[in-house]
């Protein structure tokens, strides 16, 4: 199921609260247009800056604390703007395709690949992701059905670049 399409948040309400800022993707969730499309490439453009600086083990541990943070983020923010699974809140597209970049095969068309499977399984939601989208109403159940699409993005990927696993 898609996120409700509502009126995205001001730039007040994304200052108001540090959760807001997180959850709304410093800015990239407020996006009138396509905000969780407008979050994954947030997510890619920022993979690309601070990636050559973490070894793997580092950038692991940062995804759990970014995933744990937006929990608590998503929870806080879906709160404040009455709808727990707000079209605005774009961090469960951040930290799920950063996920999905760090075992991207290297290249911008592996990447474009990556990103554009990312949007259809977080857009379908096959299940386990529906089930969460639908029944988990709080900061967890909206981080994890993107993680569950990030799975699936892996999983494919990994298929396209090892045909004979």
């Amino acid at each position: 199921m898609l996120k409700i399409a509502t009126k995205p948040p001001s730039l007040r309400f994304l200052f108001s609260h540090p959760a807001h800022l997180i959850a709304c993707g410093f800015g990239s969730g407020l996006s009138p247009i396509a905000p969780g499309t407008v979050g994954t490439l947030f997510a890619w453009l920022t993979f690309a800056l601070f990636r050559p600086w973490l070894t793997d083990f580092e950038l692991l541990a940062w995804l759990v604390v970014g995933f744990v943070g937006g929990v608590l983020a998503a929870q806080r923010t879906g709160a404040d703007l009455g709808v727990i699974d707000h079209g605005s809140i774009v961090w469960d597209e951040i930290v799920p395709f950063w996920l999905v970049l760090l075992f991207c095969p290297p290249g911008l068309l592996w990447q474009g690949a990556a990103f554009l499977l990312f949007r259809l399984f977080d857009i379908v939601k096959p299940q386990p992701a529906r089930y969460f989208d639908e029944q988990v109403k709080n900061g967890f159940g909206v981080m994890c059905d993107d993680l569950i699409a990030a799975g699936y993005t892996i999983l494919v990927l990994a298929v396209m670049h090892f045909p004979f696993l």
